[in-house]
């Protein structure tokens, strides 16, 4: 096995949750170069990788078919031995099934799994973890082995956050998700910050179209020991402030699988989605936060939605600041 590519074009989520895989089969195949495919915008996730030879990016919203079939030709120009595809969905299928790899693995849920050398089924409901889903993938070339995700921030990176990491203890929050319905409301946020000593440095992280949400978060409360890093910090910046928190509470987005790939301590907030889907912590020191009502309509979907389907959205209004703040732990 000399060279192998890994595709996984979907959120950022789902490619720290494929880099057990990168993990594993360097494990078994170390002279083997790794080539990673992933959406554009998630590439620094993976820079500085030790593991990985070449990150081959498909920019999907500009001309995404004319991407498509530059970045297949691109793939089966490198004429790679094994070809490993975590998503599930046509694009990606179609750069496994055509690139002309010996050996084509992928989940049978993809619309074009016809064309795989080699197909698993992927079970969400299960309980069983994303990670193992896609672990099982190459089983049959490695082991039945768990490993956790992980990201490696450079030591500029550590540098960048030093100043942040000098005040002692510190939280950070990761109030916003893509979809509405995964996010505790901000009034929520507002009042647990309210609750949190002021000995306590509080960092509001996320992306640069999260600032606004967080400024409005960090004005309202106006708390003198929050700041608001929406924007200022990189992925893998982001993943190293949160290794060294005392806690990081999140939606069931992102920053938590950050979190799991830095074996950070975390508190998860799940409104509309449950753990069951297989998408939750894997970090040793973790907490789980769900509403206590029974709701008929929870969960409503995967991945959940720009707006409540029922209007009510009481899968997240139910749960309080309060009963959040009792998992700070130091």
């Amino acid at each position: 096995m000399k060279k192998i590519l890994l595709i996984q074009t979907a959120y950022t989520g789902d490619v720290v949750l494929a880099t057990p895989v990168v993990e594993k089969l360097h494990q078994f195949f170390p002279a083997a170069k790794i080539d990673f495919c992933l959406r554009k915008g998630n590439q620094d996730l993976l820079k500085g990788h030790p593991f990985i030879n070449d990150v081959l990016v498909f920019d999907k919203k500009n001309h995404k078919l004319k991407n498509l079939f530059s970045l297949l030709f691109k793939i089966r120009k490198k004429r790679y031995d094994l070809v490993v595809n975590m998503h599930r969905f046509a694009s990606s299928g179609l750069l496994t099934g055509f690139s002309g790899a010996s050996e084509k693995i992928g989940f049978s849920s993809n619309p074009l799994s016809f064309l795989f050398t080699k197909k698993i089924k992927h079970e969400i409901g299960s309980g069983k973890h994303e990670v193992k889903r896609n672990l099982e993938l190459i089983e049959h070339l490695t082991d039945t082995i768990l490993c956790r995700p992980k990201l490696y921030p450079s030591a500029e990176d550590r540098k960048f956050i030093d100043d942040l990491q000098i005040t002692a203890p510190y939280i950070c929050i990761a109030p916003t998700s893509v979809w509405f319905t995964k996010q505790w409301p901000q009034e929520q946020w507002i009042a647990l910050i309210q609750l949190i000593p002021a000995s306590i440095s509080i960092y509001l992280i996320g992306g640069p179209t999260d600032f606004d949400s967080c400024e409005t978060i960090l004005k309202i409360s106006a708390s003198a020991n929050c700041k608001n890093l929406a924007g200022q910090l990189s992925y893998l910046q982001s993943a190293a402030l949160m290794e060294q928190a005392s806690m990081n509470y999140v939606n069931d987005s992102a920053p938590m699988h950050f979190a799991s790939a830095m074996n950070a301590p975390v508190t998860v907030i799940y409104c509309s989605t449950v753990p069951s889907f297989g998408f939750g912590p894997l970090s040793d020191r973790f907490r789980i936060i769900e509403t206590k009502e029974f709701l008929a309509c929870r969960p409503c979907g995967l991945h959940g939605y720009k707006a409540c389907p029922q209007i009510h959205y009481r899968c997240a209004q139910t749960i309080k600041a309060s009963s959040v703040y009792e998992n700070l732990i130091f």
